[in-house]
């Protein structure tokens, strides 16, 4: 375990020294100092508390999206069809607060949004873990054409029953004040989405390794022929960590409408699912670890963001980072196994020898 840890946090700091190291190159074509672009970058971060607040207004629905994928990760799933529960947790909030307008109190409101968020979100992913436990279905290409279904159920629905007033625009009318999520710190965006994405993630922690339903899911992920010998069915695991993995998606709507945007609009947030499985890959699907890793991506987007306003950069430069974040992440978990199994082997023949 002490070597586990050891591996893992050695792998994802040169992971992510390694992203920026190939980023500064590109930087270099363009004739800008990748060391004055970092230190620019990490230095707007501080400079204000409205800037520093948006670090965790952008870590917010990634912390959600990341867990989505890390809790059927745990089972040997790979739900990557967050994007498209992400927006139908969107879709479902959106309808819902429009519904409640300003006629119900938003004590009573906000909690029923949220639980619909989280089922309309669920229903969505279960629909994966059906397929794949009834049909054999692969829940990988499953789960990524679900996205596109999603997305074009959005769409449809912006240009017709939840278009804004004047018909003029693929987007939604904001919904009532009321039903805003509370702000944390007056003067900035940062509303209590944050909190609750922090408790939950906590509260995945404990579902996985202090719950029979999470020993039940890692059984089958790490065993399906011992889970089968113990009589744990892996299809209903199967729809069960999609339900809830698509449920946490949804919530990622949730505190996106009504925390930020207020409103709905056609096609927003279109990579908040692909970082979301970056950032669980990141930190080796451990929920405490998808905080961390989300604020280090949040970090990323507000820096890099101010940086192309006041530096001549373009933005898409840390969509570049990210993703050769992401590549070296994903680079270094098949080194770690490999080191893993090659420490297990070594350990087994020096026992056999004793």
């Amino acid at each position: 375990m002490k070597h586990n840890a050891k591996d893992l946090i050695l792998s994802t700091l040169l992971s992510v020294f390694a992203g920026l190291f190939v980023s500064g190159l590109l930087l270099l074509f363009l004739n800008k100092n990748p060391l004055i672009a970092y230190g620019k970058l990490f230095s707007f971060l501080f400079r204000d508390g409205y800037t520093f607040a948006e670090i965790f207004v952008k870590a917010t629905p990634l912390i959600f999206t990341a867990l989505a994928f890390a809790f059927t990760f745990k089972a040997s799933l790979f739900n990557i069809g967050a994007q498209g529960q992400f927006y139908m947790g969107a879709v479902t909030v959106l309808a819902v607060s429009q519904l409640f307008g300003d006629r119900v109190s938003s004590l009573i409101a906000l909690p029923i949004i949220f639980l619909s968020s989280f089922i309309a979100g669920g229903l969505w992913g279960a629909m994966v873990g059906y397929f794949k436990a009834r049909f054999k279905a692969n829940d990988f290409l499953v789960s990524m054409m679900s996205v596109y279904i999603a997305l074009a159920f959005m769409n449809y629905l912006l240009r017709t029953v939840l278009i804004e007033s004047k018909r003029e625009y693929p987007q939604s009318d904001p919904i009532a004040e009321k039903l805003f999520m509370p702000v944390l710190v007056n003067g900035t965006r940062l509303h209590i989405g944050f909190i609750l994405a922090v408790i939950i993630a906590i509260l995945c922690w404990f579902l996985l390794y202090k719950t029979t339903i999470g020993y039940r899911v890692r059984v089958v992920g790490q065993n399906p022929v011992a889970a089968r010998f113990a009589g744990i069915s892996a299809g209903r695991v199967s729809i069960l960590a999609f339900f809830i993995s698509g449920g946490l998606a949804g919530l990622a709507g949730f505190t996106e409408v009504n925390g930020v945007q207020h409103m709905l609009v056609q096609g927003f947030n279109p990579s908040i699912g692909a970082e979301g499985i970056g950032i669980a890959i990141l930190a080796n699907a451990n929920p405490i670890g998808i905080i961390f890793g989300s604020l280090l991506f949040g970090a990323l987007k507000v820096g890099g963001s101010i940086l192309g306003q006041t530096s001549g950069i373009p933005s898409s430069i840390i969509e570049l980072m990210e993703g050769f974040v992401m590549i070296f992440v994903i680079l270094s978990y098949y080194f770690r196994r490999k080191i893993e199994l090659r420490r297990n082997i070594h350990s087994l023949m020096n026992r056999k020898s004793l």
